[in-house]
């Protein structure tokens, strides 16, 4: 747990699917885990310039009873290992869309942002946001970080235009968008 006392920390939240690792629908199967080209070395860049990195994703294969909160776990675990660190933490959002909770929990609502500032005392106008949709991008705007980066490895089509549109800076790798956040003063 962070020190109270100590100044707010930044953080570069991040979505898993799509923008960490290949988006499979429901992947339960660590086996199946496959990370997308520079992730490694963009994270590696970002951490060494103090930022914690907090992946922000929302699961809802866990809300539907496709898969189990355990199988995200491994999933996650096995992604870390691929990059060959941890991330500092995961905020995950298990509601199924149209459920109660899903309103609240799940992105575009800043709410798993804001439970991050809580608990690990940052900074979110200090902090950036990596996605690769529309909801990437509105979740960073609604919990007023810095900045919302779109990259364009999501398999989603439909979503560029929106996406880009409302990000700050549009990228092709995770590489691309970490080395935009490190330029910036």
């Amino acid at each position: 747990m962070p020190d109270p006392a100590a100044a707010p920390a930044r953080a570069v939240f991040l979505d898993r699917d799509d923008t960490l690792i290949r988006n499979i629908p429901y992947l339960g199967d660590p086996a199946r885990v496959t990370l997308l080209p520079t992730v490694p070395e963009a994270l590696a860049r970002l951490r060494a310039a103090g930022y914690q990195l907090i992946v922000i994703s929302n699961q809802s294969g866990v809300g539907r009873g496709l898969i189990t909160p355990a199988q995200v776990t491994a999933v996650n675990q096995a992604m870390e290992r691929l990059i060959g660190f941890p991330m500092d933490a995961y905020y995950l959002s298990y509601a199924a869309p149209g459920t109660p909770e899903a309103e609240t929990e799940r992105k575009p609502s800043p709410h798993l942002l804001f439970r991050a500032r809580e608990e690990r005392s940052l900074d979110l106008s200090a902090s950036c946001m990596i996605g690769d949709k529309t909801i990437d991008i509105e979740c960073a705007r609604n919990a007023g970080c810095r900045a919302a980066l779109w990259v364009r490895t999501g398999t989603e089509p439909t979503e560029s235009a929106g996406a880009q549109a409302l990000a700050d800076h549009s990228a092709n790798t995770l590489l691309e968008a970490a080395n935009w956040i490190l330029q910036q003063p």
